[in-house]
């Protein structure tokens, strides 16, 4: 929960820093000058820019959210068997052989959008976040593709 709320937070401040950043590009429009209406575009590309981030990755952590929800419902989670530091930090090794497991399991059902879901989860706790969000996305795809009719 404490997550969400971060986001929230931030994303927040974001549109914010979106809206009065656009406010000045609309000023700078405004003025009329060559200058200024280049300057003016320039700034409201940014913000534009940012808003098609900050949804594709909203739309990216909801998605993730609703797979999680489906897995839990099967009971079908990965369970944490990490090993952690006194301190609280996952052991890299225990991390890495669970990563290990993870991955011939994806390997063995590439089509099972649940293996990818664990394996996501896998590289998030051997700490390669691109890689576990490309494995999410790949889980989102392919559970996406099983709610559909398959053309023959």
């Amino acid at each position: 929960m404490r997550a969400k709320l971060a986001y929230a937070v931030t994303a927040a401040a974001l549109l914010v820093y979106f809206v009065l950043a656009g406010s000045r590009g609309v000023l700078l429009l405004r003025h009329g000058t060559a200058l200024s209406v280049a300057l003016g575009a320039a700034v409201l590309v940014l913000p534009l820019i940012g808003l098609w981030f900050l949804w594709q990755s909203t739309r990216f952590a909801i998605r993730g959210g609703r797979l999680a929800a489906v897995l839990e419902a099967e009971g079908g989670l990965p369970v944490d068997e990490l090993r952690r530091t006194p301190s609280g930090r996952i052991d890299r090794d225990s991390a890495d052989a669970v990563f290990a497991r993870r991955k011939a399991e994806a390997e063995r059902s590439p089509e099972d959008w649940r293996c990818w879901f664990r394996l996501a989860v896998a590289y998030r706790d051997a700490r390669d976040t691109p890689r576990a969000r490309r494995a999410m996305q790949r889980a989102i795809a392919l559970h996406e593709q099983d709610g559909k009719p398959h053309a023959v």
